[in-house]
Formats: C-alpha cells, sequence, structure tokens
C-alpha cells in the first residue's frame, strides 16, 4: 500500500513601484533555491502531526522565507511520486507579501534554503525546475492576467457543538457550548489564523459568541454581534439586515469570519453570491452544509469585488 505525503506551500507575490509612480507597480514573485536539491520551487513543506493544510503553508513560509504571511485564493493541488511507492500531495495558496512584511522577514541562508529571489511575473515559470510546479504556477498567471491576486475571505463558521435543548437549557439562545464544543473553538482559533481575519461577525446566541470568543482573543480582536446572524432573527422570515450585512463586509474588503448557525448559512452563502455577482451552483450547497465548527471559506477579488467568487474551501472540524 502507498504512502501519501502531504505537505503545503505558497506562491508569495508583491507589488514594486515603478520608478515614476504611475500605475500598480509590477508583481514579481517569490522563488526559493534550496540547498540540497539544488532546485529552484516555492516555499513548501510537510504537514506537522495534528496540523491543517493552511497551518503548514504559513509555517513553512514563515520557516523557509522569514516571511509572516496570511493565505489568499487556493490555487490547487499538485501530485507527484516518490521513490518506495510513495506520493506527495501538496496544497498551494497565493500570499501576498506587503513592504512590510518583507521589511520583517528574518531569512538569513541556511542549510536548507539557500537563497530567495524575486522574478518578475512572466520569467519565474521558466525558472522552475518542475513540470508540476509550472502547471501549478498557470493558476496563479490566469489570475494575474485577470487581476485578481489581491483577495480577501470571507468565512462562513457554523457554532462548535453545543449542549441540547432540555429542562437545563430551555432557551435555545442562551444554549453553551458542550464540552466537545469549547475544545473545538479553542482549536479554531490556530486554524482560522492562516486566512488572517480582522473582522470577526458572530450571531448573539450564547454557543456562537462562545465559538469564536478563542479566537478574538488570540488575534486582539473585537466581536461584533449580529442579531440578524442569529437563528431567532432568520426564524422570523426577513432577509433584509443580513443583505445588508453581507453587502457591508462585501465593501469593507477585509478578511472576516462571520459565525452563524446551521439555518442561516445557506442565506449567507447566498448573499455573498448576490452581493458579487457570483455564478449560483451546487458549490453553495456543500459549502452551507457544515458541521460543528465546520467553517467555509469564500475568496473574492479586493479591487474587483463583482469579478464573483474566486474559490471556495471547505473545512469540517472532527469532534
Amino acid at each position: 500500500m502507498s504512502q501519501e505525503i502531504l505537505a503545503a506551500g505558497t506562491v508569495c507575490w508583491r507589488r514594486i513601484p515603478k520608478a515614476n509612480g504611475a500605475g500598480p507597480g509590477e508583481v514579481m514573485v517569490l522563488l526559493i533555491h534550496r540547498t540540497k536539491q539544488r532546485d529552484v520551487s516555492f516555499p513548501k513543506g510537510k504537514l506537522d502531526p495534528g496540523e491543517s493544510m493552511p497551518q503548514a503553508a504559513v509555517r513553512e513560509t514563515h520557516e523557509e522565507t522569514g516571511l509572516a504571511i496570511s493565505l489568499g485564493v487556493n490555487l490547487g493541488t499538485i501530485n507527484y511520486a516518490l521513490s518506495g511507492g510513495r506520493s506527495k500531495t501538496v496544497q498551494y495558496w497565493a500570499a501576498e507579501v506587503t513592504p512590510e512584511i518583507a521589511l520583517a522577514s528574518t531569512f538569513t541562508p541556511n542549510d536548507e534554503v539557500q537563497a530567495l529571489e524575486w522574478v518578475p511575473l512572466r520569467e519565474a515559470r521558466r525558472r522552475l525546475s518542475y513540470r508540476a510546479d509550472r502547471e501549478l504556477y498557470d493558476v496563479f498567471l490566469r489570475l494575474a492576467e485577470h487581476e485578481l491576486l489581491e483577495t480577501f475571505s470571507v468565512t462562513l463558521l457554523r457554532h462548535a457543538k453545543a449542549e441540547p435543548r432540555s429542562a437545563a437549557f430551555p432557551v435555545d439562545a442562551l444554549r453553551p457550548l458542550a464540552h466537545a464544543g469549547e475544545e473545538q473553538a479553542a482549536n479554531l482559533a490556530a486554524i482560522l489564523e492562516p486566512f488572517g481575519p480582522r473582522r470577526i461577525y458572530s450571531s448573539t446566541a450564547t454557543r456562537c459568541r462562545a465559538t469564536v470568543e478563542p479566537l478574538a482573543e488570540h488575534l486582539g480582536k473585537k466581536i461584533r454581534l449580529k442579531e440578524c446572524l442569529s437563528q431567532d432573527f432568520w426564524d422570523q422570515g426577513d432577509l433584509v439586515e443580513l443583505r445588508k450585512l453581507v453587502g457591508k463586509i462585501i465593501a469593507k474588503g477585509r478578511d472576516a469570519v462571520v459565525c452563524s448557525h446551521r439555518p442561516v448559512l445557506p442565506d449567507l452563502a447566498r448573499e455573498l453570491t448576490l452581493a458579487t455577482g457570483s455564478v449560483p451552483g451546487g458549490y453553495l450547497g456543500k459549502a452551507a452544509a457544515l458541521p460543528p465548527a465546520g467553517f467555509s471559506v469564500f475568496h473574492f477579488s479586493r479591487t474587483r469585488p463583482g469579478a464573483g467568487i474566486l474559490g471556495v474551501e471547505t473545512y469540517p472540524i472532527k469532534h
């Protein structure tokens, strides 16, 4: 039986201002020169035990380049065979490197990475050592050609496992998290951090607020409680306030986490499509059918939100 090795990485990019200051600047892509392999590739590495793909992508990028990035749009996966009947699957994301991130880099040449090189967008492809990397880079190039590299994400999160309604908890909105739910909420902080959430929205229900409290504390962010995200409000059948909230989130163009309830999630996903002119489809139902503490990350263009949903990644969280 073959052994599959899981790994994750990033295609890091930045804009270099033009000398005359006109236009958005030239896109440069980061390539790494690995010491032992003597090849040119992208930052990547194997998952640590219990680590998610997004966590590994951020950690490995920082370890190999000194860059503390957040993840942009998912670029897909590459698969290739290794010796001894093994195979490797690597998932990649685009990752913007701002001037502040670049200046804070702690990279020095080492036994793993000999050098970093910022290469013009069109030149990077021919410099890559491997065909699989070049094919993955073609996905990145298509985004660049359509001016869709600057992105933000909206993460729809279902609250963690809650105590069932009972004589002890007769009011639905006041039901607390179960012990398993508390563990899920604590784990979510590290799992959601790679997507760089800057705003956290939550239903006013106790179980939703408790789900995002560890994340808010971890990131030093406040929780924006919204009645329109609650199941009680949704039961009234009025979606006007929900639509206004989604429109506001899209207009802000900042990475956000939105915690709500199972019945509300399909309408939230639909409102995201309406607010961005996205094409509806079966993928919306899959993205909204989340188990407790599961989440789906929707990616949009920051400069052209009307281009619609660029990608969706869904993560069911185990109990």
